[in-house]
């Protein structure tokens, strides 16, 4: 390889070949071992791999899995059903996953695999001030292994864009979960409409929002001086009464 063709290459995505490029050997080291060793974890392990492959497979365009097998002591799992054990982590990097065994699906074990991704993901193309309400042309692509990534980092532009900026981001650094919020679209002492609506009827009040909210945020609106309630934001200034 040209020395020019080195410097295009990604840092993140160099370390994902040669992890890629170690398992490979790994994996050839190990396999006459595996020829002779006992079968009876394989419908285990293939049934983690194919979850671990569903539940990442939208996340990028190439995806290597490296599942740790149980110990050969342990009784064969019957119909493996895994899941993951942190569902508000993507599957990436070091991941556990759980699986129910038996008919009851009472007894559980504990796999551990490493998830390697590639993807895209979102950077800041400039730098980004503090409010500012974010952009298409404020952020760019990189691609590399999703799993070096914060597991607060943000690959979709469409969770990106329109949201304001909680703090100033720097260039090139990966928007995460904390560094945006949703635009408020109510503020404290605002006056704002309140909808109710039933299958054949739509009434409203207008009152005073008493804590700000972004849309889908819950806000207490009062009515004159005693009467307050709690209403969902659906709109600038409009907000409904969910049953």
């Amino acid at each position: 390889m040209h020395q020019s063709s080195l410097n295009s290459v990604s840092v993140p995505l160099l370390r994902w070949i040669y992890r890629l490029l170690m398992l490979s050997v790994a994996t050839l080291v190990a396999l006459p071992f595996a020829n002779a060793s006992d079968t009876k974890h394989d419908a285990l392990m293939n049934s983690v791999h194919q979850f671990l492959y569903q539940e990442t497979q939208a996340l990028g365009s190439e995806v290597v899995i490296n599942l740790r097998p149980p110990s050969p002591h342990l009784s064969t799992c019957t119909n493996p059903e895994p899941f993951l054990t942190n569902q508000n982590k993507a599957p990436l990097g070091r991941v556990s996953v759980g699986v129910r065994c038996g008919t009851d699906s009472q007894q559980v074990r504990y796999l551990q695999a490493e998830v390697d991704v590639i993807g895209t993901y979102m950077v800041a193309a400039v730098d980004i001030d503090r409010g500012s309400q974010i952009t298409p042309d404020m952020l760019s692509e990189e691609a590399g292994n999703l799993g070096d990534l914060s597991s607060r980092a943000i690959t979709n532009p469409d969770d990106i864009v329109g949201k304001v900026a909680r703090q100033p981001i720097s260039s090139g650094a990966t928007i995460q979960t904390h560094f945006i919020q949703s635009p408020q679209l109510v503020e404290r002492g605002q006056r704002v409409e309140v909808v109710v609506e039933g299958s054949s009827f739509r009434v409203s009040r207008e009152g005073e929002a008493l804590n700000n909210g972004a849309l889908d945020e819950e806000v207490r609106v009062r009515f004159g001086s005693r009467e307050v309630l709690s209403a969902r934001v659906v709109e600038r200034g409009i907000l409904m009464v969910d049953f």
